[in-house]
């Protein structure tokens, strides 16, 4: 278990590409032991509602965030915790995105399929400006 400050700050100081989420419905954290004995977090993911209201169904999770410190195969083990948990709560299905350019091993070695390739772009229009603080290129759905 992990508590959301606690994960907000792990995706701070190790995401690629994303800031921590807004809110969550349920987190995991991996621990591994170093040097000394100590325990420490390797890994963690954010679970919440869908960020697209088409998924908003209320039988539907969304993993929002995963980020490693680079130990192997900790994000796998984090999508599968995320399903296994998903499940265990009585959801039915539980999505994610990643970016094309990512190839998506962790998901597959979790038992994830592809779904396809989701929107991209920015949101930046001249009635609304907005400063884009994420990738804008396309993303890939996948579902456990």
């Amino acid at each position: 278990p992990i508590t959301f400050g606690e994960a907000c700050e792990f995706i701070r100081r190790h995401h690629r590409h994303h800031v921590p989420p807004v809110g969550w419905k349920f987190g995991v954290a991996v621990n591994a032991e170093k040097e000394g004995g100590t325990r420490t977090v390797v890994g963690v993911v954010t679970v919440g509602r869908p960020v697209a209201r088409a998924y908003d169904n209320g039988w539907t999770l969304e993993v929002t965030r995963v980020a490693t410190d680079g130990t192997p195969h900790v994000a796998s083990m984090l999508y599968g915790a995320a399903r296994r948990a998903a499940w265990a709560l009585g959801y039915r299905r539980l999505i994610t995105y990643t970016l094309v350019s990512e190839p998506g091993t962790s998901l597959r070695a979790a038992g994830w399929r592809e779904i396809g390739h989701r929107g991209g772009g920015s949101w930046n229009c001249p009635s609304r400006p907005r400063v884009d603080k994420a990738p804008t290129e396309q993303k890939t759905l996948w579902e456990a």
